[in-house]
């Protein structure tokens, strides 16, 4: 074999500059990127330095051949016509993976069996052993790469993918791969920073990451020291000695390292379930001395007492992936960001984001960019100087000094996030409504209103109130507008809303509003089962503002629920497509004989049962699972009091037929008249805006519009939220 090789390095794109400067380090000369790869030139003690030493790269493949093909027989031929006893005995063992398209090959697996099939031909001897398949461990792992009818034929050097250190045996829910990790600090300047004795802090940990790949770097541990299995181990051109001496070169190097006083390096992670495995982490690395993890939010980490050293703080905020998630995403940066001016003066900050559109809501002014791939994500990293000069938000002011003494600079007070003008405007808009409905709410003994209903055109969003919780809904954007525009005032709201009505950043809650099809609005989106109990009008109600687009609670239909109460007592309430029957608990509040609730969701029903129970009325008010036309349709009772208020469309599984309220709906009307009571009044009402009630039932039932009458004044500014009409028979 020659003394010289060609090394084809890969890393996660966006790397590749990095993964050059770090290789050119290493000893790799020539060295020229391309898409998620370097290439150079090196001889085998720097192939085997890269191995060791690479903290970006995932593989390192040495080059065999490269030659041209134009179809399956060329590839074939190209690659039984390499000398492999070099490489591979005949009992050996092997896989292949094959890479690229085109040249008459549009299916890796076919190419990865010719590429083995040439191999074993080539090498099977006069008794007829040939290599074998081995996937998991085989002796050599050879990689076929098909680039524009140039076929690259290389030995994997690296075996498993480098980033696998080795000691992050546990992870969270969305872990940053080990070189990623590792080249956001390098981009961070934490190499300089280490050098210079400096700490470090990761406010959002995990499992340690960050904090683990900071500490190699700052003691000069080799990323994959202590990996025992190699792509080379049992590669034929192997040379042991060679290897030996740069791996006992490295562990000289970690133990001088590991005997220096350790830097301060400390992570803090708010989910419990997360410290133990950090922690274990930290150990297996042998880190135990340099890393400390805490428990802790955001806002409670703390730098180095020592307020003399500075360092690098260094984050990987969430992505943020639940339904209501955006919200809170927008609080966490802004805390992030007050938490770094209150506390880290003098120190440098990374932020590793997703959503770039978050971090400039942090109020400090990233000095650098850089653009990443997390997978198949695109990422940013921030990065800042926490200097005063740097804020947006927030300002040193100098104290006025006493008589006689000396000009002193004021320390930097907690303050909230300073809005934008935008922002500011939707806050006053919001503070005159909170201020005017506060009055009406209270007379009437509601603790959960609409606040805001797009009174703005820019400011497309339902605000609504729920006691002590805000429950936010933007709406779908025209198209005509910039989605980057609608996105920049959506964050503004956000950042307003606290703010204005006085709520804590965590019980703001956003959902995003868009045109539903079928029953998709009342479909669970997230798993928290978290209930909050509201009242309006002496009963208790309870809502869940986080798993469904929905929260069990329609406040436009407050005053149909209130007229409903004070009409009830002595009567028999039905209410059909009952939802969380709250209608019925005010049936039942205001004295009714009897209350009867139906719907098809067992969920509903289920929740509806609560309802009543949480206002003691479990006795004499049944509920009923099933479809609502079949069941009328089988129904015998007499009702003097009959609630309707159906879905726009219905195409659930366990119905017979769709539901169409336009198409369907004088037959719902006939059915439910048809079991109303001499006397009786039945109140419909639904939330299409383009409904048209027929006009034959004015023939047959004594019918009146009631609309107006059943809006509060949080919604009047919405009249044509729903559309109510009283029939009577005749």
């Amino acid at each position: 074999m020659s003394d010289r090789f060609e090394l084809y390095l890969t890393c996660p794109k966006g790397l590749e500059g990095l993964l050059a400067d770090e290789a050119r380090q290493l000893g790799l000369s020539e060295v020229r990127e391309h898409t998620s790869a370097i290439r150079g030139d090196a001889d085998m003690e720097t192939a085997y330095r890269l191995c060791l030493w690479s903290r970006l790269a995932n593989r390192v493949l040495l080059v065999l051949k490269r030659f041209s093909m134009k179809n399956a027989d060329d590839l074939y031929d190209g690659v039984h016509g390499f000398d492999w006893t070099d490489h591979l005995a005949a009992d050996g063992t092997l896989a292949v993976e094959f890479s690229g398209h085109g040249s008459g090959i549009d299916n890796t697996h076919f190419g990865a069996l010719k590429v083995k099939d040439a191999i074993v031909d080539k090498l099977r001897n006069r008794e007829g052993l040939r290599p074998s398949v081995d996937k998991l461990d085989p002796d050599v792992r050879v990689h076929l790469r098909l680039d524009r009818g140039e076929a690259i034929l290389s030995l994997d050097l690296s075996g498993h993918s480098l980033h696998q250190r080795g000691y992050r045996l546990q992870q969270g829910a969305a872990p940053l791969k080990e070189n990623l990790a590792a080249a956001v600090l390098i981009r961070a300047g934490w190499p300089r920073i280490a050098a210079e004795g400096g700490a470090l802090a990761d406010p959002m940990c995990g499992v340690g990451t960050f904090l683990v790949e900071a500490a190699m770097i700052a003691a000069d541990i080799a990323p994959n020291l202590k990996r025992e299995r190699w792509g080379f181990s049992a590669w034929l051109g192997h040379v042991p000695a060679l290897w030996r001496k740069l791996h006992d070169e490295a562990q000289a190097r970690a133990q001088a390292g590991l005997a220096k006083p350790p830097l301060w390096i400390r992570g803090y992670e708010a989910d419990p379930r997360l410290i133990q495995p950090g922690r274990n982490n930290v150990e297996r690395a042998g880190l135990g001395d340099w890393v400390k993890i805490y428990q802790g939010e955001v806002a409670s980490f703390e730098p180095r007492p020592d307020q003399n050293q500075k360092g690098l703080v260094i984050s990987n905020p969430p992505y943020g992936e639940r339904l209501g998630d955006e919200a809170s995403l927008l609080y966490l940066y802004q805390n992030l960001g007050e938490r770094l001016r209150q506390a880290c003066m003098g120190w440098e900050a990374a932020v590793f984001t997703g959503a770039p559109e978050l971090g400039k809501r942090m109020g400090i002014r990233s000095h650098k960019q850089y653009a990443f791939w997390n997978g198949a994500l695109p990422c940013k990293l921030l990065l800042f100087k926490v200097q005063p000069d740097q804020f947006v938000t927030g300002e040193r002011r100098a104290a006025q000094p006493q008589d006689g003494e000396a000009p002193r600079q004021a320390p930097l007070a907690s303050e909230p996030a300073r809005l934008s003008e935008g922002a500011q405007m939707f806050a006053n808009r919001l503070q005159k409504n909170f201020k005017q409905l506060g009055k009406w709410a209270r007379r009437e003994q509601v603790d959960c209103y609409r606040v805001y209903d797009a009174d703005m055109p820019e400011y497309a969003l339902a605000v609504d109130l729920y006691h002590d919780w805000v429950h936010v809904q933007e709406y779908a954007a025209p198209r005509s507008v910039d989605p980057d525009k609608a996105q920049a005032r959506l964050l503004d709201a956000l950042a307003a809303i606290p703010q204005a009505l006085g709520i804590d950043q965590q019980r703001v809650v956003l959902k995003r509003r868009e045109r539903q099809s079928g029953t998709r609005q009342y479909e669970r989106q997230a798993t928290e089962g978290r209930f909050q109990e509201v009242s309006e009008g002496g009963v208790k109600l309870l809502v869940n503002l986080t798993d469904y687009l929905d929260t069990g609670l329609f406040l436009d239909h407050r005053p149909m629920r209130m007229r409903i109460q004070r009409e009830a007592a002595g009567k028999r309430f039905l209410n059909l497509f009952c939802y969380t029957a709250t209608a019925s608990v005010h049936a039942a509040k205001g004295g009714a004989r009897s209350t009867t609730s139906v719907d098809l969701s067992k969920t509903y029903l289920d929740w509806a049962r609560r309802n009543l129970s949480l206002n003691g009325f479990s006795e004499r008010n049944r509920l009923e699972q099933g479809d609502v036309m079949a069941w009328l349709q089988n129904a015998t009772d007499s009702y003097d009091l009959i609630f309707i208020d159906p879905p726009t469309f219905s195409n659930s599984k366990r119905m017979e037929g769709v539901f169409d309220v336009q198409r369907d709906h004088v037959e719902l009307l006939d059915l439910a008249m048809a079991r109303l009571a001499p006397g009786g009044v039945l109140y419909f009402s639904n939330n299409f805006r383009k409904f048209q009630l027929d006009e034959h039932l004015a023939t047959r039932y004594a019918v009146e519009e009631i609309s107006a009458q059943t809006l509060d004044p949080d919604f009047v500014r919405n009249n044509r939220i729903h559309r109510a009409w009283q029939l009577r028979l005749r």
